[in-house]
């Protein structure tokens, strides 16, 4: 299933989401420049997680391990790697920042980056294969969208093999139905092999269902 839109309304508008698109689009066309050395940028700001979990044995200082951890959120391996991440957090991210305000916003995207960036590097401790994308951070604006407006429709397109229609679905199906599916390839895939790094987004889908009602802006009036 493929988000296209969501019908939840907001009351703000979204800077902070459209800011994070602009910056990780502008990244991304700075990798595309470098050509052949995109490689080794990807190495020296990728998040590393042999790095993260021995930094006296990897011999790299702790300053540029801690600051690859944020660098990490900002890489992407390819167009389609960018582009599935930015529609997420366009269609997503708009909600939560109107639920929490612009500052609160930015620093649960971030806290939910790197507690993925660590649910990665937990489980493979040894590896030494760079962890980039915005995939942990968007996963925690989805589980906080999830808890928030499980009842909001998002227009959805279902590859069904010719026929693919575009449909309303609850978000509690679709969101439900995604963090199933990280669960499943998580278990599926061997230990130490590359690709998609499934746990850092079970890691930062769970970071932001917890997170959302302590940053979630509190209303200063009663109902009755």
């Amino acid at each position: 299933m493929i988000p296209l839109k969501d019908d939840q309304p907001t009351h703000s508008f979204p800077l902070m989401t459209i800011a994070l698109i602009a910056v990780n689009i502008a990244v991304f066309f700075y990798q595309v420049s470098l050509g052949p050395a995109t490689e080794a940028l990807v190495f020296t700001y990728g998040a590393i997680p042999f790095n993260l979990m021995n930094t006296v044995e990897s011999r790299v200082a702790i300053p540029s391990v801690a600051v690859s951890i944020f660098t990490s959120m900002f890489l992407h391996g390819g167009f389609f790697h960018l582009g599935g991440n930015m529609l997420y957090l366009w269609i997503f991210g708009n909600n939560i920042e109107d639920a929490m305000g612009r500052s609160r916003f930015l620093i649960f995207y971030l806290i939910c980056g790197i507690v993925a960036v660590y649910s990665h590097a937990w489980f493979e401790p040894a590896s030494r294969i760079p962890m980039i994308g915005a995939s942990g951070a968007v996963s925690g604006v989805l589980g906080a969208y999830l808890l928030l407006f499980p009842k909001a429709r998002i227009l959805t397109l279902v590859p069904l093999g010719i026929i693919m229609p575009i449909i309303h679905i609850p978000a509690l199906i679709v969101l439900g139905f995604w963090f199933l599916a990280q669960i499943g390839n998580s278990l599926l895939t061997p230990s130490g092999a590359g690709g998609v790094a499934w746990l850092a987004h079970v890691g930062g889908f769970i970071a932001g269902m917890s997170l959302i009602f302590l940053f979630k802006k509190r209303k200063r009036w009663h109902s009755r």
